[in-house]
């Protein structure tokens, strides 16, 4: 039997996954969790086989929810859900220690054979994600947000950027906040990785 956790801050999606993942007969349910902290605690506490997260969750992403798991249960595959509303990373979901990576809208039964292949030691990225993933998305930003994304990399401070390029701390919030609406990012750190992963820096 292959012990499943499934996290998803969606209460109606997190529960029909579950519920139809639970019609396979190698498959239990073992913990569902509403965000990604909650998701790493719970598989923590009871140790899943594989775990399928959404991408997009509050707190920790599936792809920080991948990296953590990596660390404090390497026996526990994960494979990260991608929706409709922003490019997926499979580069990034691999580099993390995701182990697989497949849309929302997949049938149950493809998800499920995702999780055999996942728990079985393989790997799986849908084949639309692969495709969209080797064609370079156009970049959204101007010279000039990609410039300030790069001099604020992850953390530099906002006034050590606005000092660099010469403009005020104001100035510099603005174009981070845009850069980071653009990209649909949960904030600075993910505008930065998504920049980077698709080249743009």
């Amino acid at each position: 039997m292959i012990r499943v956790l499934v996290a998803d801050d969606e209460d109606l999606v997190r529960i029909a996954l579950a519920s139809l993942l639970r019609l396979e007969i190698d498959l239990e349910v073992v913990a569902l969790a509403a965000d990604g902290e909650s998701a790493v605690t719970a598989a923590v506490a009871t140790r899943p086989d594989v775990a399928v997260v959404d991408a997009v969750m509050p707190g920790r992403d599936g792809y920080q929810v991948a990296a953590d798991l990596a660390r404090a249960l390497p026996a526990c595959a994960v494979v990260v859900l991608t929706g409709p509303g922003r490019p997926p990373h499979p580069r990034r979901a691999l580099a993390v220690g995701a182990k697989g990576l497949v849309p929302k809208g997949s049938p149950a039964g493809a998800l499920a054979d995702v999780i055999r292949t996942v728990h079985g030691g393989g790997r799986y990225v849908d084949p639309a994600i692969a495709v969209h993933a080797l064609l370079p998305p156009a970049c959204p930003l101007t010279p000039q947000e990609l410039e300030v994304l790069r001099q604020a990399e992850y953390d530099t401070p906002v006034t050590e950027v606005a000092h660099r390029m010469g403009l005020s701390v104001g100035t510099v919030r603005n174009y981070l906040s845009t850069v980071v609406g653009k990209l649909g990012a949960t904030g600075r750190q993910d505008a930065f990785a998504t920049a980077h992963d698709n080249g743009w820096l």
